[in-house]
């Protein structure tokens, strides 16, 4: 029995089962062609958002098409551990416990994070099975897996002996609530309204003072300098001098360089080295003390005298109290200041003197930025992020692969002493116990010597092999799936981490595998809301995903995401466009129930207009066809399903359905059910990416189907060449069959009533759908004339006239009055349109839009006048 409804709920958890069961997904090398996507991982502290959504429907749009296409479709999913933020939140539940890290082992923590990652982790995948996705779930990879980190590691350790990746004490990106340092490019930077502080500064032995500016007042007890330039003719007096820093007093000279701008400020410049990077190079250039004064928590420490403890920011609004009651603070403006933040935490970030493990990109980034702007091995869709990556990779600097946290892979690096530069490097301690023998000449060295360092690397050193890694081939480039998976064909990703991960797997494919490691990246826009708006919990604007699907159903949730969804360009997201995917859905399955519905007699002939119908809408679906791989082709996924879209509901639906459709309670022929199921199948294949659970359904309730024979593994409509000219004709017949369908309307006249249509063929139009015309039109005879008829209603079709007979269903005196009235206001309108178009004054200084809108309507005034005079005359 077929369900009178579609009911999604039940039919989606059903097929989903019933795939998992027979392997669909599953993929091993074989003789097909591979077909690969590596999911971007999703971190194991999320759940479903809707860029997750948009994301994976994307990629299951494509694995399931190529899996139709014959392809070995291969998708590998998974989740990245995501250090910072994972850390964050068993911080978090340990506190909630009363538990504090730092009283806590580094094995102690880690079993916490490992339960938490356990527990939480995979929620995201069995999420992602209610939308659809046909992920290989045997290959199931996490960054934090066994294999995975040893992959990381062996890259590290190949890095370092290669001599790209060192050691070196720099200024970072400091986040104080993680806790651990930031590479640039994890440092988003706002523009916030703040303060600038005017600091009187005591000039030694004397009652004169200095002025400097400052946003950050706090950063006085880490001032070790003050600058002016040499050829500033304001402070000639100041040059040798010392001067005295407010509250803690402490004396510090006043050093000359030509970096300070005269026209800026106050011409003297505080020098802060520890806590500013161009503070820094001044510092090592004059060689001046660095003085520390915050804690990893951005408090104060002991250099901050009483305010020891405190936060910076409290310390800030305390400090600039005392500052004016002591008379140290001239003046304070308001200021607009570019603040960078933690693009994890959203702390602010605290420049900080720390050693850091990084990776010199000079060299490494060179195959990168060829492969996409020089020789195209790689492209990006839409291209215009090609000048995003042009710009990001040029002017690249060295990256900061290491990250003061617990969860993660920890830095092989072994020191054996208290100098900096007492390490090893190595896979394991055995090995570094070897190297560290060598390097000290000391055979007598134990691994209870050796102390590993404790940071970890930054989680994008160990994504950055995903492609790769997933197919063990860091660690085993010659197995036989990294040689037939790889390089992998799309990636499917957001713009927001073109730099973060896919420029680095770029710079990582062509580093250990030699090649680029996909040939597409398509870029997503970012889903929004109706506003513009970016989704997200804080505004409460942000849909929950699974409530969705819950409401519209995984399919009609997929069509509405898609839908919106052109290459790159933001999403502006409707909870509407699902109503509209759940709609579709339901027509689809009315079609279904309807041709499924009708009586089948072998004992009928087929009729004409049956035939001429499949044939139009065999045509109708190559070119379809031919159009939606032209999208996929440029990645227009979008536009791909609205052409799919189009030829089901109005193709389909609309027109093929009424032209096959048998009269009232009588049989269909075989030989046009056969084709009209036929066509459904290939529609349900072309519908499949996008619809898998209806289509599924639908197809195994055509028919009794043996698990080769399901839909997902079935067979991608083959193209074929096709005949335009049936298609323009057939849109000319529509036109006919729309205007006595009007005429219809307009003049009471049923449907069950048959007439006549005479036609005038000033156009030579085709005849071929005549047939098709008087099924759809219920004309009982059709006939062509070569003069216009009188006492008739007409209509054109382009040059083309048609008349239909009046019979006793018309009240002629009525219908010419009707008429009559209805040319009396159009010669009206007209008059007053070309009153307009005669005014000069209006002509000279109107736009040419405006012009072009008033001539259009005095050109269609006159066309209707002419067809209800005509239509008049005929009637007389």
């Amino acid at each position: 029995m077929i369900p009178a409804q579609f009911n999604a709920k039940e039919v989606e958890q059903k097929w989903y089962d019933y795939w998992m069961k027979n392997d669909y997904f599953t993929s091993k090398p074989d003789h097909r062609t591979p077909y690969t996507i590596v999911i971007p991982p999703p971190n194991v502290t999320g759940v479903l958002h809707m860029g997750h959504m948009l994301n994976n429907t994307i990629q299951d749009v494509l694995i399931r098409r190529a899996r139709l296409k014959g392809f070995n479709a291969c998708w590998v999913p998974g989740t990245d551990h995501a250090s910072i933020a994972t850390e964050a939140k068993v911080v978090a539940k340990l506190k909630s416990e009363g538990i504090n890290k730092n009283d806590l082992t580094r094995e102690e923590f880690l079993k916490h994070a490992w339960d938490w990652t356990n527990k939480y982790g995979g929620t995201i995948l069995e999420q992602l099975k209610q939308l659809g996705c046909s992920c290989d779930w045997s290959r199931t990879k996490f960054t934090m897996d066994e294999d995975m980190s040893a992959s990381v590691i062996h890259s590290f350790v190949d890095l370092y002996n290669k001599g790209l990746i060192y050691r070196g004490y720099r200024m970072v990106n400091w986040d104080p609530e993680a806790k651990t340092t930031l590479s640039d490019e994890e440092v988003i930077f706002e523009e916030r309204q703040g303060k600038l502080y005017f600091l009187k500064y005591k000039i030694e032995g004397s009652e004169d003072f200095l002025t400097v500016a400052t946003t950050r007042p706090e950063t006085i007890f880490g001032d070790t300098a003050i600058c002016i330039n040499p050829n500033d003719e304001r402070f000639t007096h100041l040059k040798g001098k010392k001067a005295i820093i407010p509250i803690s007093g402490r004396v510090i000279p006043i050093i000359e360089d030509e970096y300070v701008d005269i026209e800026f400020g106050t011409g003297c410049l505080k020098v802060t080295p520890a806590h500013d990077m161009n503070d820094k190079t001044l510092g090592e250039k004059h060689n001046l003390e660095i003085i520390d004064i915050f804690n990893d928590d951005a408090s104060l420490n002991s250099f901050g005298l009483h305010y020891q403890g405190q936060d910076r920011f409290v310390v800030r609004e305390a400090i600039a109290i005392e500052l004016e009651n002591s008379g140290a603070l001239a003046k304070t403006e308001t200021h607009l200041n570019k603040v960078g933040t933690s693009e994890r935490t959203k702390a602010v970030i605290e420049p900080r003197l720390s050693d850091q493990w990084f990776l010199s990109m000079e060299e490494l980034v060179k195959p990168a930025i060829k492969s996409v702007l020089e020789t195209e091995e790689v492209k990006l869709y839409p291209s215009r992020f090609n000048n995003t990556y042009k710009h990001w990779l040029e002017n690249i600097r060295d990256w900061n692969i290491s990250r003061q946290l617990w969860w993660g892979q920890q830095i092989p690096a072994y020191f054996y002493g208290d100098g900096k530069e007492d390490f090893v490097v190595a896979k394991n301690i055995e090995d570094a116990l070897e190297l560290a023998k060598v390097k000290t000449g000391n055979s007598q060295l134990q691994t209870s010597d050796l102390k590993q360092d404790a940071d970890a690397l930054d989680t994008w050193f160990s994504s950055w092999l995903w492609p790769m890694a997933v197919f063990g081939g860091i660690l085993d480039p010659e197995n036989e799936d990294y040689k037939y998976y790889y390089p992998t064909n799309d990636l499917v990703t957001g713009p927001d981490i073109l730099f973060f991960w896919v420029a680095r797997m770029i710079i990582a494919g062509y580093e250990y595998a030699g090649e680029k490691p996909f040939t597409n990246v398509y870029l997503t826009g970012l889903v929004r809301d109706k506003q513009r708006r970016k989704m997200s919990k804080s505004l409460g604007n942000s849909p929950e995903p699974l409530e969705l699907i819950e409401k519209f159903g995984a399919d009609g949730v997929r069509v509405g995401l898609l839908l919106s969804a052109s290459a790159g360009n933001d999403i502006m997201f409707d909870e509407e466009l699902c109503n509209q995917g759940k709609a579709f859905s339901n027509k689809i399955w009315n079609a279904f129930k309807l041709i499924k519905g009708w009586e089948v007699s072998d004992a009928i002939p087929q009729p004409e207009s049956s035939k001429v119908a499949i044939e139009w809408y065999e045509t109708k679906l190559q070119r379809t066809l031919t159009e939606i791989e032209e999208n996929f082709d440029k990645y227009r996924i979008s536009d791909a399903l609205m052409g799919i879209y189009k030829l089901v509901w109005d193709d389909f639906c609309s027109w093929f359905l009424e032209m096959i459709k048998p009269a009232y309670q009588q049989p269909i022929d075989k030989a046009t059910f056969d084709k009209a199921i036929e066509m459904l199948e290939n529609n349900l294949k072309l519908l499949h990416p996008f619809m898998p659970f209806l289509t599924e359904e639908i197809w195994q309730h055509i028919a009794d189907r043996t698990p080769e024979q399901a839909l997902i593994v079935s067979e991608w409509p083959k193209a074929k060449a096709y005949d335009e000219k049936l298609i323009a004709d057939f849109d000319f017949a529509m036109e006919v069959i729309s205007g006595i369908r009007t005429i219809r309307k307009d003049k009471n006249i049923p449907f069950k009533d048959a007439i006549d249509l005479k036609v005038v063929n000033n156009e030579n139009a085709s005849t071929y759908f005549d047939a098709v015309i008087m099924k759809l039109g219920n004309i009982v005879a059709l006939e062509y004339v070569t003069d216009k008829v009188d006492g008739a209603l007409s209509y054109r079709v382009k040059s083309n006239e048609y008349f239909i007979p009046i019979t006793g269903n018309i009240d002629v005196e009525a219908e010419v009055a009707k008429l009559t009235e209805e040319l009396n206001y159009t010669k009206g309108f007209l008059k007053s349109v070309q009153a307009k178009l005669s005014n000069e004054k209006f002509v000279n200084g109107a736009p040419e839009k405006v012009l072009e809108m008033e001539r259009k309507k005095e050109a269609d005034a006159l066309a209707k006048i002419a067809t209800i005079e005509q239509s008049i005359a005929g009637l007389k």
